[in-house]
This record gives structure tokens, C-alpha cells and sequence, in this order.
């Protein structure tokens, strides 16, 4: 179950497009892209508009296919990045298996559903990914679970914080390579670059 629905990131698109560049993610993503084989496929878990993720690992040579919930962030992710692929579909539906890629980027979007489902998550997301596939993910700072007015919609949040985080990730089955607090966009995210065991 999600926490909250298709129409709250399809009314913010535009307002949260706009202020995407205050993320400054490439730093993370040149770590990430350096664990990379040549023409990797890679899945981008929660992708939004595209931008600047997908755009990033496209002009790197990678063969992006991101998905996300809102239809209207995929309709801004086709237009803004051309050459990736993008679906709407909803992340608690994913199943074990289900992709084989290289590599998988998720970037603020676990928050989004309840925080009892994050290990089932990091378990499937490990099964889409060969052994040494690298995982890019933002999780929580801090437990919390609640409402925020995010970008003028009303927003239900719902994680752990960064020690939990990081047991998760290990427990799911990946070696952490890197773990940090992340405070662009004057936001707090911890980002963790992980490898599959």
C-alpha cells in the first residue's frame, strides 16, 4: 500500500521539477557510474521527471528505464530525456526477479511507503542485480513518520533513521561502500552506495 497517491506528485510535477536543481547528486553518481560496465542497464526506481538523475547516467552511456507512480512525471521524464525509457508503475508493486540490470539508482522515494515495507524492498531490488551490482539509494535521517506540506500538497512520510538504514541494507544482502549524510536542496537524506554481496 502507498501512503500517498498518483494525483499528489501529479499536482506538484512542475513546482518540483523546478527546484530539482538544487540537488546536486553528481558527486554520488560519478562514484556510482565508476562501478559501472560500458553500456550498463541500469533501473531507476521512483524516477520522476528525469532529471537530473536519468539525464546524468544517459550522457554516461548508460541504458536507463526509469518508472514512477505519477503519470504526469513520466510524461516530463519522456519529454526532458529522450533517450531513457520510462513506465508508470507503482514501486510496492514490484516483485522478486522481475528486472535484470546492472545496476539500480533510487532516489527520494522510499519515505513514500510505509517504512514496514523498506526491507521486502531492498530484498527485491538485491534480486534485480548481479553479484557487485552497485545500489545508489536515499533513505531517512531520522525516524519519523508524519505529514508534510511538500511543495504545496499535503504528504505522508514514513522511515527509519540512518543506523536502522544502513542495517537494512546489509541485512537485504549488499556491502556499503559509502554512507552520508546528503543536504542538498536543504533537505536531509542519508545516501548510501552499496554493492550486491
Amino acid at each position: 500500500m502507498t501512503i500517498n497517491p498518483n494525483n499528489s506528485y501529479d499536482q506538484i510535477a512542475n513546482a518540483y521539477l523546478s527546484q530539482r536543481h538544487q540537488f546536486k547528486n553528481h558527486t554520488y553518481l560519478r562514484k556510482f557510474v565508476e562501478l559501472l560496465p560500458k553500456a550498463a542497464s541500469v533501473l531507476d526506481i521512483g524516477c520522476g521527471a528525469g532529471v537530473p538523475i536519468d539525464e546524468f547516467l544517459v550522457k554516461q552511456g548508460c541504458l536507463v528505464f526509469g518508472f514512477d507512480h505519477s503519470p504526469k512525471q513520466i510524461e516530463l521524464a519522456r519529454k526532458l530525456v529522450p533517450k531513457a525509457s520510462f513506465a508508470v508503475k507503482n514501486m510496492t508493486k514490484l516483485q522478486l526477479n522481475e528486472f535484470s540490470v546492472d545496476a539500480v539508482v533510487c532516489f527520494y522515494v522510499t519515505f513514500h511507503i510505509p517504512r514496514s515495507e523498506h526491507a521486502e524492498l531492498l530484498k527485491k531490488i538485491r534480486s534485480y542485480l548481479p553479484p557487485g551490482g552497485p545500489l545508489l539509494i536515499t533513505m531517512g535521517d531520522v525516524e519519523w513518520e508524519g505529514v508534510k506540506n511538500f511543495h504545496g500538497s499535503e504528504m505522508h512520510w514514513s522511515q527509519f533513521g540512518a543506523e536502522k538504514n544502513q542495517q537494512l541494507i546489509k541485512d537485504a544482502g549488499f556491502e556499503i561502500l559509502l554512507a552520508e549524510m546528503d543536504r542538498a536542496g536543504g533537505e536531509k537524506h542519508l545516501i548510501v552506495l552499496a554493492t550486491k554481496k
